[in-house]
């Protein structure tokens, strides 16, 4: 516990102490009148549609009626009744078509959701649905008068609430809906709610979006959507004729693009470090359309070595394979809620195909199951005595962290290189240090870890398989053929210092979802310092 909370921030401490204490009360006052609207109105991002029929609800894999769990039934998880707030499907793909229901199911949450009650009433799940009812009004002009009455009694709530004990994405996403307010109506009340968003956008863009653009927790799906964020800012700025603020916004956007491409495969998916899914944030594809449509450049991620410095991560890329790999910290001290052990961890992808993967992300809370997602078996990379790098505990805590240090890339004429290595194992006997170099050529992907220290210790690597590749250990050599990739393209694996076992694993790429998958693992009970040298080779 004192490892985790020594690094809070004093605003943390003491919003926490007050967020319990205080509750003030819901101002139901007429709500103010509507602004203007001076601009066109880009079609957001859209996300696949959540409403299934006219109250039938399908969120993080699971479908349930509204007339069999209500809105805050307390056998589903608090992520699925907060999905059930945020009222997501009035901007999904395919919206136009269920616009009726959209309607009817707004009315029916005013009736249904007294103010400040449930869970619907949070301030990250309230923040969510103004903007969500902010763009539906935009985007077709169905919001009726008791539904804006309603967004502004939301909005005076939230604006008692803001989440200064939890900061990061919640507070950003707090102040996003009071501007997301503050433009859509107008006078005096609005004006208010406009500026103390701006305030706090402006100081939290200048913590949350690091120098080479990545989002501060470190999470590629957070940082797609904290760019749906800083997109949806520009297009609402330009809509009511505030292209100051839009072009404020529009500074973080190249550099937040440049760095969710270098941290996607190919075929387009988010690389899954810390808590990485798909399905939760919008689409690549969708986020570089409506980044295209608000007139940004997207260009590709280039090949080469791509180092990302202010994040840790870097990119490699050679004739068909691209390795992204994790020489990161696990995100800001003050807020690692969102961090795995996953330091010194890597993807490749083959041909397009994630060929080595980490696990992923398929829930949240503090089950068994979310800490084994959390630790560093569950990612490719290497773990020593059976212990995590990060001392990652309950459902969004962290105690020991491991801090990278010696992080380079070069390119020596024959290989992209890179290197680093972390101190997150050093508090056991001997003080080992895990150092791992990456070299990739055309055909292959050469790794080599070397602990260093004292004592006798065991060391066990893994390679999680991606879900599509089938692995076969030949017994003579101890070699694994690896079959599954496109293009015809065939691979091996081959290791030095350790032994080498094909075992079960799973993929976890959307929340709710599991996919049995294999795994490679290679072991050794050595005396430090020792090394493991592994070769991943395919057909060019």
């Amino acid at each position: 516990m004192w490892r985790t909370v020594r690094y809070l921030k004093p605003v943390q401490i003491y919003s926490r102490a007050r967020f319990r204490l205080t509750r003030p009360t819901p101002d139901s006052a007429p709500a103010p009148r509507r602004r203007i609207r001076e601009g066109a109105w880009q079609v957001p991002a859209q996300r696949a549609p959540s409403l299934l029929a006219q109250t039938r609800f399908r969120f993080l894999g699971e479908e349930a009626d509204l007339a069999d769990v209500g809105w805050d039934e307390p056998t589903r998880t608090k992520l699925w009744r907060y999905n059930q707030h945020y009222f997501d499907d009035l901007n999904a793909s395919g919206a136009a078509q269920r616009r009726g229901w959209h309607t009817a199911l707004i009315e029916r949450w005013i009736v249904e959701n007294p103010a400040a009650k449930g869970s619907g009433w949070e301030p990250y799940p309230t923040s969510l649905r103004i903007v969500n009812w902010v763009k539906f009004a935009l985007g077709c002009e169905a919001l009726s008068d008791a539904a804006c009455h309603s967004l502004s009694i939301q909005t005076r709530w939230l604006r008692k609430r803001l989440e200064w004990h939890l900061l990061g994405n919640h507070l950003f996403a707090n102040a996003k809906a009071l501007v997301f307010a503050g433009l859509f109506f107008q006078g005096k009340e609005a004006e208010e709610w406009l500026a103390a968003g701006i305030e706090i956008l402006r100081d939290e863009l200048r913590e949350q979006i690091l120098a080479d653009g990545a989002q501060f927790e470190l999470s590629p799906m957070y940082h797609a959507l904290a760019l749906e964020d800083v997109l949806d800012l520009v297009n609402l700025a330009h809509s009511f004729g505030r292209n100051d603020l839009a072009q404020e916004f529009a500074t973080r956007i190249p550099d937040m693009l440049e760095w969710l491409r270098a941290v996607s495969h190919p075929n387009g998916e988010i690389a899954f470090f810390n808590d990485a899914a798909l399905g939760i944030a919008p689409s690549n594809i969708e986020l570089l359309r409506y980044a295209r449509d608000l007139d940004f450049s997207v260009e590709p991620p280039a090949t080469g070595i791509t180092q990302k410095v202010e994040s840790g991560y870097v990119r490699m890329e050679v004739g068909a394979a691209v390795v992204i790999a994790d020489l990161a910290q696990i995100g800001p001290d003050y807020l690692p809620g969102h961090a795995h052990a996953d330091t010194l961890s890597f993807e490749l992808a083959v041909a397009g195909k994630r060929l080595v993967t980490n696990s992923g992300t398929s829930e949240y809370g503090t089950g068994p199951e979310r800490q084994r997602q959390r630790g560093t078996a569950a990612h490719s990379t290497l773990v020593l005595d059976g212990q995590n790098s990060s001392e990652v505990w309950s459902g969004f805590r962290v105690g020991r962290r491991a801090r990278p240090f010696d992080v380079s890339v070069w390119n020596d004429g024959e290989s992209l290189i890179a290197h680093g290595a972390h101190n997150g194992y050093a508090h056991l006997p001997g003080g080992p240090v895990h150092r791992r170099k990456w070299c990739l050529r055309n055909d292959k992907l050469i790794i080599e870890d070397e602990v260093t220290g004292a004592g006798a210790h065991h060391l066990e690597a893994y390679f999680h398989l991606g879900p599509e590749i089938v692995a076969n250990l030949e017994a003579a050599g101890g070699t694994v053929e690896l079959n599954g990739i496109d293009g015809g393209r065939r691979a091996t694996f081959s290791a030095e210092g350790g032994v080498i076992e094909v075992i079960p694993s799973s993929w976890h790429p959307e929340f709710g979802k599991k996919v049995d998958t294999m795994a490679i693992r290679v072991s050794a009970q050595q005396s430090l310092p020792h090394a493991l040298r592994y070769e991943l080779a395919w057909n060019s």
